[in-house]
């Protein structure tokens, strides 16, 4: 069993399986919302995953994405992305298995911050990494 929880500890989360896939993510936006030079977020399949409070309504500022936060203390619970269906994203740092969670690739890599070097030998994908994620997905 995967568990995690917010920064305060409001929000708890549980999953039954393991994440499908686990990727670094370059995007200006998981940059803003993670306030970190770089995010890492796992794949979830949707009924693999407890939310305790449930999620109430997401928001959404870009097209097909839609974000959860702990309504106490502001954490990125969740998100998902309607070109990646299927999945819910959950940022890696709120698991409580965190190190033993290393991702598999990067996504949005010609987005990245150019002082922000990463020698891991990982793919690097210049966009959305869809293809290697929706595959992801497959096999869960």
């Amino acid at each position: 069993m995967i568990t995690g929880r917010c920064y305060c500890g409001a929000c708890r989360i549980k999953s039954v399986a393991l994440p499908q896939a686990i990727s670094y993510c370059h995007c200006s936006d998981c940059r803003r919302l993670t306030g970190a030079p770089i995010a890492a977020f796992a794949a979830f399949a949707p009924d693999d995953l407890t939310f305790a409070p449930a999620l109430g309504a997401g928001m959404s500022h870009s097209p097909g994405v839609v974000r959860w936060f702990c309504t106490s203390c502001g954490s990125p619970l969740a998100a998902t992305f309607e070109y990646l269906p299927g999945q819910v994203y959950i940022p890696v740092g709120l698991l409580d298995q965190a190190a033993d969670l290393a991702p598999g690739q990067h996504a949005h890599y010609a987005s990245r911050l150019p002082w922000l070097h990463i020698d891991d030998g990982l793919p690097r994908d210049a966009g959305s990494a869809r293809d290697f994620l929706n595959k992801a997905s497959d096999r869960g």
